[in-house]
């Protein structure tokens, strides 16, 4: 379970006058829960999330992971712990392929082919056309990111974070992203995050929790909340895109 108490996240800005990221924010994200964030563009989503992983350092409140205080551990430290991040715009790493990619995360050297085709073929790729490749400019950007969804998989994580997973794909490979995150959310094996405008991944979502102006304006179940979010669409005041 994932406990967010009271946190806190302020910037100063050019005339040193202190600006609130986040304001305040509480949350709890029970075990195996499938929890959509959404809400504006800058409201404070992103920077929850990097919050969550340690990629940004809140000035105040708590952050626990199954009972455990984690919010003096850095990055690695969390990743240990079973949390792992998907950048809206991931990495590249000239020099490793995706095979090397895909055997860091799993932590196991050696991977069969099966189990490589495996990682590569939920998220839409095909193993024999990407599995040497090197992870650099020669990929799009799209490509990038279902690979790097590809090692979250890999990983196994007990709470698996995406920033906007449909940033940058097609068609097609959106589909089969919707199917792995509905296949993971079938299997009950981790507690899912997921920053999204797009209806069908919200759809998915037993929770959807809506930030603006760094603070949640809205939590509850997808039923309770879905049909407000849909009622904005049709009156013209939406942030979601279709896809």
């Amino acid at each position: 379970m994932l406990e967010i108490r009271h946190l806190s996240y302020q910037v100063s800005d050019e005339s040193g006058e202190e600006l609130g990221i986040l304001n305040d924010v509480s949350l709890t994200i029970g075990e195996h829960k499938f929890v959509v964030i959404t809400g504006p563009n800058g409201g404070g989503k992103t920077t929850l999330a990097k919050a969550i992983m340690g990629l940004v350092t809140p000035t105040g409140g708590q952050i626990l992971w199954n009972g455990e205080d984690i919010t003096s551990l850095n990055i690695t430290q969390r990743a240990q712990k079973g949390i792992s991040y998907s950048f809206q715009q991931p990495p590249r790493f000239k020099g490793l392929r995706v095979r090397d990619l895909l055997e860091l995360a799993s932590g196991r050297e050696g991977l069969t082919h099966d189990e490589e085709c495996q990682y590569l073929t939920r998220v839409g790729l095909c193993a024999a056309d990407y599995i040497d490749r090197e992870v650099d400019t020669s990929l799009s950007g799209g490509e990038v990111k279902r690979i790097e969804i590809a090692t979250i998989l890999a990983r196994n994580s007990g709470l698996m974070i995406f920033d906007e997973p449909e940033a940058g794909i097609d068609l097609w490979s959106f589909a089969r992203l919707t199917d792995t995150f509905r296949q993971l959310h079938d299997e009950q094996k981790a507690t899912l995050i997921v920053i999204s405008h797009q209806e069908r991944i919200i759809d998915l979502a037993d929770e959807i929790v809506m930030v603006d102006h760094g603070v949640i304006t809205q939590h509850g179940a997808k039923d309770e909340i879905f049909p407000k979010i849909l009622a904005n669409t049709v009156s013209g005041c939406s942030y979601m895109h279709g896809a």
